[in-house]
Protein backbone atom coordinates (compact mmCIF):
# COMPACT_ATOMS: atom_id res chain seq x y z
CA UNK A 1 0.00 0.00 0.00
CA UNK A 2 1.53 3.45 -0.86
CA UNK A 3 1.91 6.18 1.82
CA UNK A 4 0.91 9.27 1.18
CA UNK A 5 2.30 12.26 3.65
CA UNK A 6 -1.15 14.35 4.95
CA UNK A 7 0.20 17.56 6.66
CA UNK A 8 -1.26 17.84 10.35
CA UNK A 9 -2.35 22.10 9.52
CA UNK A 10 -4.26 21.58 6.78
CA UNK A 11 -4.56 25.79 6.25
CA UNK A 12 -1.37 26.07 5.13
CA UNK A 13 -2.20 24.03 2.20
CA UNK A 14 -2.36 26.09 -0.72
CA UNK A 15 -3.86 25.12 -3.80
CA UNK A 16 -1.96 24.76 -7.35
CA UNK A 17 -3.46 25.95 -10.34
CA UNK A 18 -0.85 25.39 -13.09
CA UNK A 19 2.22 23.49 -13.47
CA UNK A 20 2.22 23.45 -9.17
CA UNK A 21 2.00 26.88 -8.78
CA UNK A 22 -0.59 28.75 -6.68
CA UNK A 23 -2.80 31.73 -8.67
CA UNK A 24 -0.70 34.44 -6.99
CA UNK A 25 2.56 33.03 -8.21
CA UNK A 26 1.42 32.64 -11.55
CA UNK A 27 0.40 36.37 -11.65
CA UNK A 28 3.50 37.35 -10.13
CA UNK A 29 5.77 35.49 -12.35
CA UNK A 30 4.00 36.89 -15.25
CA UNK A 31 3.73 40.50 -13.85
CA UNK A 32 7.96 39.97 -14.02
CA UNK A 33 7.94 38.58 -17.22
CA UNK A 34 5.52 41.21 -19.19
CA UNK A 35 8.02 44.03 -17.30
CA UNK A 36 11.75 42.38 -17.73
CA UNK A 37 10.91 40.86 -21.23
CA UNK A 38 10.55 44.07 -22.91
CA UNK A 39 13.19 45.84 -20.93
CA UNK A 40 15.56 43.71 -22.21
CA UNK A 41 14.90 43.65 -25.58
CA UNK A 42 14.29 47.36 -25.65
CA UNK A 43 17.94 48.65 -24.10
CA UNK A 44 19.73 45.30 -25.81
CA UNK A 45 20.92 47.06 -28.81
CA UNK A 46 21.81 50.51 -26.16
CA UNK A 47 24.03 48.92 -23.52
CA UNK A 48 24.57 45.75 -24.42
CA UNK A 49 23.65 41.95 -23.61
CA UNK A 50 24.99 41.70 -20.40
CA UNK A 51 23.93 44.97 -18.82
CA UNK A 52 20.49 44.33 -20.39
CA UNK A 53 19.97 40.96 -18.83
CA UNK A 54 21.24 42.49 -15.41
CA UNK A 55 18.98 45.33 -15.97
CA UNK A 56 15.97 42.18 -16.69
CA UNK A 57 17.11 40.56 -13.40
CA UNK A 58 17.06 43.52 -11.50
CA UNK A 59 13.23 44.45 -12.78
CA UNK A 60 11.46 40.98 -12.15
CA UNK A 61 13.42 40.15 -8.99
CA UNK A 62 10.56 42.03 -6.97
CA UNK A 63 7.74 40.37 -8.64
CA UNK A 64 9.85 37.15 -7.93
CA UNK A 65 10.00 38.02 -4.43
CA UNK A 66 6.29 38.90 -3.49
CA UNK A 67 5.46 35.60 -5.61
CA UNK A 68 7.39 33.50 -3.32
CA UNK A 69 8.05 35.11 0.18
CA UNK A 70 5.88 34.34 2.80
CA UNK A 71 6.45 34.95 6.57
CA UNK A 72 4.25 33.48 9.33
CA UNK A 73 1.11 32.95 6.76
CA UNK A 74 1.33 36.54 5.59
CA UNK A 75 2.46 37.19 1.71
CA UNK A 76 5.65 40.03 1.23
CA UNK A 77 3.08 42.88 0.52
CA UNK A 78 1.37 42.78 3.85
CA UNK A 79 4.17 42.54 5.69
CA UNK A 80 5.66 45.34 3.56
CA UNK A 81 2.22 47.30 4.27
CA UNK A 82 2.43 46.52 7.99
CA UNK A 83 6.26 47.50 8.37
CA UNK A 84 5.39 50.87 6.57
CA UNK A 85 2.50 51.50 8.69
CA UNK A 86 4.93 50.93 11.68
CA UNK A 87 7.41 53.67 10.68
CA UNK A 88 4.84 56.32 9.15
CA UNK A 89 2.28 56.12 12.50
CA UNK A 90 3.46 58.00 15.72
CA UNK A 91 4.60 54.60 18.31
CA UNK A 92 3.10 56.47 21.05
CA UNK A 93 -0.90 56.55 21.34
CA UNK A 94 -1.47 58.28 24.86
CA UNK A 95 -4.95 56.78 26.40
CA UNK A 96 -7.53 59.44 26.43
CA UNK A 97 -10.64 59.26 28.36
CA UNK A 98 -13.55 60.78 27.34
CA UNK A 99 -15.38 63.28 29.73
CA UNK A 100 -18.73 63.12 29.23
CA UNK A 101 -19.40 66.48 31.63
CA UNK A 102 -18.01 68.11 28.69
CA UNK A 103 -20.36 66.66 26.01
CA UNK A 104 -23.37 67.42 27.78
CA UNK A 105 -25.27 70.79 28.35
CA UNK A 106 -25.05 72.71 30.96
CA UNK A 107 -28.47 72.69 31.56
CA UNK A 108 -28.26 68.85 32.16
CA UNK A 109 -25.34 68.93 34.52
CA UNK A 110 -27.25 71.63 36.65
CA UNK A 111 -30.12 69.38 36.32
CA UNK A 112 -28.02 66.16 37.49
CA UNK A 113 -26.54 68.38 40.30
CA UNK A 114 -29.83 69.24 41.24
CA UNK A 115 -30.83 65.50 41.27
CA UNK A 116 -28.17 64.33 44.17
CA UNK A 117 -28.44 67.61 46.12
CA UNK A 118 -32.24 66.87 46.84
CA UNK A 119 -31.82 63.16 47.47
CA UNK A 120 -34.62 62.73 45.25
CA UNK A 121 -33.96 59.35 42.94
CA UNK A 122 -30.40 59.12 43.88
CA UNK A 123 -28.56 57.21 46.02
CA UNK A 124 -28.45 57.98 50.04
CA UNK A 125 -25.24 58.30 51.64
CA UNK A 126 -23.50 54.82 53.50
CA UNK A 127 -24.00 57.34 56.91
CA UNK A 128 -27.62 58.62 56.29
CA UNK A 129 -28.99 54.97 55.11
CA UNK A 130 -27.48 53.72 59.03
CA UNK A 131 -28.50 56.45 60.93
CA UNK A 132 -32.35 55.99 59.77
CA UNK A 133 -31.48 52.04 60.43
CA UNK A 134 -31.07 52.94 63.83
CA UNK A 135 -34.02 55.12 64.42
CA UNK A 136 -36.18 52.77 63.06
CA UNK A 137 -34.83 49.72 65.23
CA UNK A 138 -35.42 52.76 68.39
CA UNK A 139 -38.84 53.70 67.12
CA UNK A 140 -39.78 49.80 67.09
CA UNK A 141 -38.32 49.24 70.36
CA UNK A 142 -40.34 52.70 71.72
CA UNK A 143 -43.62 51.35 69.99
CA UNK A 144 -43.99 47.92 71.84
Amino acid sequence: MPYVPVPKDLTKVKTKVAAGLTKRQLICFSLGGLVGLPAYFLTRGAIGNSASVLLMIGLMMPFFFFAMYERDGQPAEKLLKNRLRYKLWPKERPYRTENLYKTMSKKEVTRIAKNKTARGPGKTSAKEHQAGRKDQGRRSKRQK
